[in-house]
């Protein structure tokens, strides 16, 4: 006989997990006792939420769930935004939390929710979660830990729950003997035949087609049937936030992204298109300008085909003339071959690719020449300017909300081997610094930045001993404007005035805690930067050493630009729609 928590670790690590992220309390101990010996890591937290963004971090890394242990009520309370961050963005996360002894319920005992319901602490993560199991009895742990695997990796991705009562991982049972296999994934759903042809036919017969991806694209099959259907009918692709990279940003056919901080040139191909392939995309707000059709999308007169892992987002924002629930890679497949039968010769539209580079140029030129300036402190285009320069290829960015977020998306050129990681579905301040560690966990060999504001990183300070206690060498680059800069952007537009958005001493003076500092004091390397120049260098510097360092970067408060448009904005001025009470 062992006990349940020398049996779950041994379940886990037949799933090949390797990395437990979390923090301690006296529910989930005896599990954490049996992770000791076992071959599985557990990488320890100060605070919840950086457990959970960096398991989110590690699960976007591998494409592997990333596990994460949490404790009774405040700890698995803490963690909430950042398991919603991940569920939202379709990332599969496993929660396993403790919870008060189960014949203590509803006696309310310490740290137990409570209150107008007895111990229902999984209610909270209801919402957002795909699942969430409350384990009655002991003998059901293994059968419950198989299907929040599954259920996590299967259709679409996302997090789930496991709450356990904490006398249950101290109760004893059989060793577990491996009967409760995680099943082979056997395929997802792929494209019928007649769907495909219907596709194949709207796309050759169309004068102005468009494909739109976002996330839901993330396989390297799928990447490269997308660019392979694209070039050969040779029909533009647009991006929303989360699509950034999936297709290189020099590829001749690629617009950029639309939206609020989309740009004109790319409005004008999603305006006008007369067909829209959408594949693994929400059309999110920001994405969408607020679903205006005045702005980047007009369905109808653009006809729209959607194709979603999740039945539920086809047709959720704008109606839809063919849908079907399928993989993207494998849509995208059986679409190629039913063109390709239609249509042999590949397709050249004249114009289109000039027009395109021109655009593109453009913009990247435009945000090159901004970085050159010699202003300090610097505007956020010379931060993305030296950062292309001294980073590898194959650098990850790892952002979180604000000028790192969405100036990258619109302006920064990433290399064809880098990776942008963002969170998309929650635009949560604080989520870069901490899944950066997650990403460098899972990927030890690649430079990895967190690129986040002083607002993040001021959200997420546990992030940095975190790396050090790791041996992750992250890079956290502070974009710092002594502000939550986007927002006091927008309040100022609107107002007139950005109060409550900046930080300031009790004299009113700006203020700023020195981050340097504070990254010295955890134990990793300082940089203060001082000087135009200096960013350059201790970039350089950092990237020799391999070591955790802070780069506090002043930067003046300058907002991205907004092409697109976002409904705040109206309502800010008392404007709104019409049958809007």
């Amino acid at each position: 006989m062992t006990t349940a928590a020398e049996a779950l670790v041994a379940q886990l690590a037949s799933y090949g997990v390797e990395y437990v992220f979390g923090t301690c309390g006296h529910t989930n101990i005896a599990l954490l006792d049996a992770l000791g010996p076992s071959p599985i890591e557990f990488v320890i937290a100060r605070h919840e939420q950086a457990a959970a963004h960096a398991a989110d971090g590690y699960a976007r890394a591998t494409g592997r769930p990333g596990v994460l242990l949490t404790h009774v009520g405040p700890g698995m309370m803490n963690a909430v935004t950042g398991v919603a961050t991940a569920a939202l963005d379709s990332i599969p996360l496993v929660v396993i939390t403790g919870d008060i002894p189960s014949y203590y319920s509803g006696r309310h005992p310490h740290q137990e929710v409570n209150l107008h319901a007895d111990a229902d602490q999984s209610a909270i993560y209801r919402p957002f979660c795909k699942r969430t199991w409350q384990v009655q009895h002991v003998r059901d742990l293994s059968r419950i830990t198989e299907r929040a695997f599954w259920t996590a990796t299967s259709g679409r991705p996302g997090a789930v729950l496991i709450n356990v009562p904490m006398d249950l991982f101290n109760r004893r049972i059989e060793p577990y003997d491996g009967a409760h296999p995680l099943p082979v994934h056997g395929g997802r759903p792929g494209l019928d035949e007649a769907s495909a042809a219907r596709i194949a036919e709207a796309l050759t017969e169309a004068e102005r087609p468009l494909i739109y991806f976002g996330g839901g694209i993330r396989e390297p099959r799928a990447r490269a049937a997308l660019s392979e259907l694209a070039e050969h009918l040779d029909i533009p692709l647009a991006h929303s936030l989360m699509g950034k990279g999936i297709v290189p940003d020099r590829h001749p056919l690629l617009l950029g992204m639309p939206g609020f901080w989309g740009l004109d040139s790319t409005h004008r191909h999603t305006k006008g298109a007369d067909v829209v392939l959408a594949l693994g995309t929400r059309f999110a707000e920001t994405d969408a300008s607020s679903w205006e059709s005045a702005h980047t999308w007009n369905f109808p007169p653009s006809r729209l085909i959607q194709i979603d892992l999740d039945p539920a987002e086809i047709g959720r924002n704008y109606p839809v003339e063919i849908g079907a629930v399928a993989d993207a890679g494998l849509a995208l497949d059986a679409i190629t071959a039913a063109v390709r039968t239609r249509r042999p010769r590949t397709v050249t539209r004249p114009g289109l690719r000039e027009a395109i580079a021109e655009a593109r140029h453009t913009v990247f030129s435009a945000a090159r020449e901004a970085g050159r300036s010699d202003d300090f402190p610097l505007r956020p285009q010379r931060i993305l300017a030296d950062l292309r320069d001294a980073l590898p290829a194959d650098a990850v960015l790892v952002t979180d909300v604000g000028w790192n977020k969405n100036g990258v998306a619109q302006c920064y050129e990433l290399p064809a081997e880098g990776r942008f990681i963002t969170p998309g579905g929650a635009s949560t301040m604080g989520f870069g610094p901490a899944a950066a560690v997650g990403v460098q966990i899972a990927e030890p060999d690649r430079v990895v930045v967190a690129l986040i504001g002083d607002g993040g990183m001021s959200a997420q300070l546990p992030a940095v001993p975190m790396a050090v206690e790791q041996g992750a060498p992250v890079l956290f680059v502070v974009m710092n404007n002594r502000a939550h800069g986007t927002i006091a952007d927008l309040q100022a537009s609107a107002f007139g005035r950005s109060y409550g958005c900046e930080f300031t001493d009790a004299q009113g003076r700006p203020y700023s805690p020195d981050f340097a500092g504070y990254g010295e004091s955890c134990g990793a390397d300082g940089y203060a930067i001082t000087a135009p120049g200096d960013l350059a260098k201790a970039l350089r510097d950092s990237l020799a050493r391999r070591r955790p360092a802070v780069l506090d970067v002043p930067m003046i408060n300058e907002p991205v630009p907004t092409p697109g448009h976002w409904n705040i904005k109206d309502i800010y001025a008392g404007r709104f729609p019409d049958g809007a009470n």
